[in-house]
């Protein structure tokens, strides 16, 4: 498909396999579900190691204007299966209500609204999870935000504990520079492109991200929304066979 950016190409700066993480009966099975920043952006070269070593699926959790700014990229060549769930209509903070446009939401805020107004997308992926053949991989553009709230509702989905799904997230924190250099390369272009107020995006890129706790905030403000944090994704289609389902995937049935 034809795209409105030239995109420059890299390999991900915070990409990793969540195998290896405790949750309930084991731990996570390497191979099973690979979390990362823009994978629509990488190389040619760094799509083939993927697809060589298991990959069988992409869930991108990009908002359309996003895809319809980069396409899939190198994967587009690739013998993998292509899923575009956005959890976000668009990358415009007006595209959550409860905020004021042009502002930087407080990620602590934002997460739990994801939770809620996205469970659909949410239990969608993890349905992509636990049916597809090999490795699953998800993204969004920066692999923190919409990344994060998808790896913690699987990681949710398996029993592990809030200690374990903090640790996964603060793992981002190392890897922020890397992913700012990645996403000034290719999002600053595609929010001018498409009319947003790209000083709002360098606001955001400076921020001192290894002081965030907004995980903790997420998980606190789940329990004392709904009791269990599942709770939105379980009126949404989250059933105990897709648990089960992801168990088995995950290689702790």
């Amino acid at each position: 498909m034809s795209t409105i950016i030239d995109t420059v190409l890299s390999r991900p700066a915070n990409l990793r396999d969540l195998g290896g993480f405790p949750v309930a009966g084991g731990v996570i099975a390497e191979g099973f579900a690979i979390r990362s920043d823009d994978l629509a952006t990488v190389t040619p070269e760094f799509a083939s190691e993927l697809v060589e070593g298991g990959l069988g699926a992409i869930i991108d959790l990009r908002s359309s204007d996003e895809f319809g700014a980069t396409g899939r990229g190198p994967f587009g060549e690739q013998p993998v299966t292509y899923h575009h769930v956005p959890l976000m209509r668009s990358i415009s903070a007006a595209s959550m209500p409860a905020f004021e446009p042009g502002t930087i939401p407080p990620m602590g805020e934002l997460y739990p609204l994801i939770f809620e107004r996205a469970a659909g997308q949410l239990v969608a992926a993890l349905g992509i999870m636990a049916y597809s053949t090999g490795a699953v991989a998800f993204h969004c553009a920066a692999g923190r935000d919409r990344t994060g709230v998808l790896a913690a509702s699987l990681l949710l989905a398996l029993g592990a504990s809030d200690d374990v799904i903090v640790a996964d997230y603060e793992l981002t924190h190392a890897n922020m520079a890397g992913v700012g250099e990645r996403t000034r390369a290719n999002l600053g272009a595609v929010m001018k492109k498409l009319g947003y107020d790209t000083d709002v995006a360098a606001r955001a890129a400076a921020i001192d991200f290894s002081a965030d706790r907004a995980m903790e905030v997420t998980l606190r403000t789940l329990r004392e929304r709904h009791g269990d944090p599942l709770t939105p994704l379980r009126a949404a289609g989250l059933s105990g066979g897709l648990v089960a389902r992801l168990r088995e995937r995950a290689g702790v049935a």
